[in-house]
């Protein structure tokens, strides 16, 4: 069937459906070219018995995302953050810990597991910045100078 598959498919997708370890393009991961920098990741925000979790389903509550992380340690509060209209997830929300203790031992049993059928993950949040500073310090501030 996958033969059929491949066979059928235009070449561009053959790639896809090939099982030849020896292939060029296996496995499918691209390298960069050379001389090329390195892309810079984000930095890690300091640990604190907050935590970040994003890759919510749409359907997960409030009371779901609690009842998991209590596996780990005493939640002191959790809030996944809903849409104002539809009410729904909009895919985050955030985690409290009595200690930073358990806010490790909670991002190490969470992140990257399931809840209710999608990958989350979990990192320490960051300080919200304070008003009038913009989160992008790159960006322009138009009208003030």
């Amino acid at each position: 069937m996958a033969t059929r598959a491949a066979v059928a498919a235009p070449r561009v997708f053959r790639r896809f459906f090939c099982t030849n370890s020896a292939s060029p393009s296996f496995p499918f991961v691209p390298t960069p070219p050379p001389g090329a920098t390195p892309t810079p990741t984000r930095p890690t925000a300091e640990p604190n018995p907050n935590l970040f979790v994003s890759g919510l389903s749409k359907r997960t509550t409030t009371e779901r995302l609690r009842e998991e992380f209590a596996k780990f340690g005493e939640v002191v509060h959790a809030r996944v953050v809903t849409d104002r209209v539809s009410g729904y997830s909009k895919g985050f929300g955030f985690v409290q810990y009595a200690t930073i203790e358990e806010a490790a031992k909670g991002i190490e049993g969470m992140d990257g597991k399931f809840l209710d059928g999608w990958v989350i993950f979990a990192e320490y949040a960051r300080p919200r910045p304070p008003p009038g500073q913009s989160l992008n310090n790159n960006s322009p501030q138009y009208g003030r100078q």
